[in-house]
C-alpha cells in the first residue's frame, strides 16, 4: 500500500460513495488509475466492504459505552469467543498497558446495559472491567 491508496482510503472514509470521477480529480489522478487501485484494495482485502455511518444523536435510545477489560489466566480464545457472542458486543479490541481488552458495547436499556455488564464479569478468565458511557460526540 502507497501513498496513493491511503489517500484513496482517506477519501473513502469521509464519502463512501464518491463516485469514480470524483475520487480521480480530488487526488489528481485518471479514473482508471483510481478504479485499478479501488480494485486492487477490494481484492486483497485492504477494502473489506463499505457501510454507512450515522449521527449517534440520531437514535436516542441506544446506549452506548467503552468496557476497558483485564483478563488473568491462559485462555484468550475462549474469551474473545464469548465476549464476541454477546450481541451487545459491536466491536473488540486488544489494545496494551494495565487493559488486555477494549470492548465497545452498545444496549437498548438500562436493564439490557446492566445484564451485559454481569454477563462479561461473569465470564471465565475476566479479571475486573472499568466502563465508561459515552455521552455524547464533540
Amino acid at each position: 500500500m502507497d501513498d496513493l491508496d491511503r489517500k484513496l482510503i482517506a477519501q473513502l472514509r469521509l464519502d463512501g460513495r464518491m463516485p469514480v470521477a470524483m475520487l480521480a480529480a480530488k487526488l489528481d489522478v485518471s479514473r482508471g488509475t483510481i478504479q485499478k487501485r479501488l480494485d486492487k484494495l477490494i481484492n486483497s482485502n485492504a477494502i473489506r466492504g463499505f457501510t454507512v455511518r450515522t449521527r449517534e444523536e440520531i437514535d436516542t435510545n441506544i446506549l452506548r459505552a467503552m468496557m476497558n477489560i483485564k483478563t488473568s489466566g491462559k485462555k484468550p480464545a475462549a474469551i474473545i469467543k464469548a465476549l464476541n457472542g454477546l450481541p451487545e458486543v459491536v466491536a473488540l479490541y486488544t489494545t496494551n498497558g494495565v487493559w488486555d481488552y477494549v470492548a465497545e458495547l452498545r444496549a437498548e436499556t438500562l436493564a439490557d446495559f446492566d445484564r451485559v455488564l454481569r454477563e462479561v464479569r461473569s465470564i471465565d478468565g475476566v479479571a475486573t472491567t472499568e466502563t465508561s458511557l459515552l455521552l455524547g460526540s464533540v
